[in-house]
C-alpha cells in the first residue's frame, strides 16, 4: 500500500502493519476492514477509544519540529489553544520562532470547570498578560469550552474571521484539550462527533491531522507538544481523574488563623502563616482537602501521604518528586496558583508558603473574582 496515503483519522498517524512498536500499527485485518467501512484507526487509537487503554509510541523530537516548521513557512492564522487551569504548563517553549509572521489567536479552554463567579473578563485579561510576559503577542482572545456548543459556534466565527481563506494550525501542548475543542469545530460544521481521538492521557495527537475547509483551505491539528512541567505527567492514569475536572468546580471556603495548613491531597501544601480571615479553594470536586496546624504539618504529610492524602496512592507516591517551596506576601486579593491542580484566593496582606512537586510551577495573580 501506498503508506503516505492512508492515515488514522484519530490522531493523524501514517497507517502502518509492520511494526506495533511505532506509530500508526494496525493489524492487516483490521487495516481492510478500515478501507471497507472508512473508519481508518490505528490500533493505539482503537483500544483508547472503545477500552480507555494507552499504548506508548515513539516519536522522536526531530519529527516535532519538522512538523512544527511547516507553519512558520506558510501563510495562515495560528490558534495557540491553552488550559486555563494551567497556564504555564501550557506555554510552548519557543512559540515565536515556530509561527513565523503569522497571526496568533490565543484560546482558553476549559472556561465550563470555572464557577459563574469568576469574571472572564480578569480570565481573558490575564491571559493576554501572562503570553505577552512570554513573548506572544496575539491578535486577540477567546475563553471556550469545548463542551458548550454557544462558546464553540462564537470561537468557529471568530476563527473564521481572522484566517481570511487561509489554512489554520492548531497548536498547544499536550493534555490542553486541543483535540476535543477541534472535534467539537467539526461537530459544529458537519455533524460528525469524535473523530479526533482524545483522552486525559498526555499526547494523544501523533502527527498532523487535516481537516478541510468548504473554500479548499484546511484546519490542521498538530500533536501536541510534551511539557514536562504539567502536573498530568508527575501522576498515573488512575490519579488524573482528581486534577482534571469534568464539572464546574465548587469552591471550598475555609475560615483560617495564623499558622495553620491546608493539604490538597499529596499534591500541594498550603501554609497561612499571617493573617486571619476566610480563603477559598478551588479544586477538582474529587480532590480531598484536609486541615491542620502548621506546626504539625510535616509530621501529618509524612504520617498520610499516600493514605488520607491522596493522591498519589501509596504505591506511586515514590514517583512523585518532592515538593517544593514558594513563598509570598501577598498585597492585594490574590489566587495563589498551583498550575495545572487549582488555586487558593487569599486577602490582602496575606504571608503564605505554597508547596508543590519540584517543576511545577506556583505563581501569584490578581483575584478573578
Amino acid at each position: 500500500m501506498n503508506e503516505e496515503e492512508i492515515r488514522c483519522i484519530g490522531c493523524g498517524a501514517t497507517l502502518q502493519t509492520e511494526d506495533a512498536q511505532l506509530p500508526g500499527y494496525t493489524p492487516a485485518s483490521a487495516l481492510k476492514k478500515g478501507l471497507e467501512s472508512g473508519q481508518l484507526y490505528c490500533q493505539r487509537c482503537f483500544r483508547l477509544r472503545h477500552y480507555n487503554e494507552i499504548a506508548p509510541v515513539s516519536i522522536s523530537d526531530d519529527d516535532f519540529r519538522k512538523l512544527l516548521s511547516q507553519i512558520s513557512d506558510s501563510d495562515s492564522l495560528v490558534v495557540y489553544v491553552v488550559d486555563m487551569f494551567d497556564f504555564n504548563g501550557s506555554l510552548i517553549p519557543g512559540l515565536h520562532r515556530f509561527v513565523g509572521e503569522n497571526p496568533v489567536l490565543l484560546v482558553g479552554n476549559k472556561a465550563d470547570v470555572f464557577p459563574k463567579s469568576i469574571k472572564r473578563h480578569r480570565m481573558r485579561e490575564w491571559l493576554r498578560q501572562q503570553a505577552k510576559a512570554n513573548g506572544i503577542e496575539p491578535v486577540d482572545v477567546m475563553i471556550t469550552s469545548a463542551k458548550q456548543r454557544p462558546a464553540v459556534e462564537q470561537l468557529f466565527d471568530k476563527i473564521e474571521q481572522l484566517r481570511g481563506g487561509r489554512d489554520v494550525y492548531v497548536v498547544g501542548v499536550t493534555n490542553v484539550g486541543k483535540s476535543t475543542l477541534i472535534n467539537s469545530l467539526i461537530a459544529l460544521r458537519n455533524g460528525i462527533k469524535d473523530v479526533i481521538t482524545t483522552s486525559r492521557f498526555p499526547g494523544t495527537t501523533l502527527d498532523r491531522i487535516e481537516i478541510p475547509f468548504d473554500d479548499h483551505s484546511k484546519m490542521i491539528d498538530t500533536p501536541g507538544i510534551v511539557h514536562n512541567d504539567q502536573m498530568a505527567h508527575v501522576l498515573t492514569a488512575e490519579d488524573l481523574k482528581y486534577i482534571s475536572p469534568k464539572k464546574t468546580i465548587k469552591p471550598r471556603v475555609y475560615q483560617l488563623g495564623d499558622e495553620q495548613t491546608l493539604f490538597a491531597g499529596a499534591l500541594a501544601r498550603f501554609d497561612y502563616e499571617n493573617s486571619t480571615g476566610s480563603v477559598t479553594a478551588y479544586f477538582d470536586n474529587n480532590l480531598m482537602i484536609h486541615r491542620t496546624k502548621l506546626a504539625n504539618a510535616d509530621h501529618f504529610y509524612e504520617k498520610h501521604a499516600g493514605e488520607l492524602l491522596t493522591p498519589p496512592a501509596a504505591e506511586n507516591l515514590a514517583n512523585l518528586p518532592e515538593l517544593a517551596r514558594h513563598h509570598f506576601k501577598i498585597e492585594e486579593d490574590s489566587d495563589v496558583v498551583f498550575e495545572g491542580l487549582g488555586w487558593i484566593a487569599v486577602p490582602a496582606g496575606s504571608v503564605v508558603t505554597a508547596w508543590a512537586p519540584k517543576g511545577i510551577s506556583v505563581v501569584i495573580r490578581r483575584a478573578l473574582i
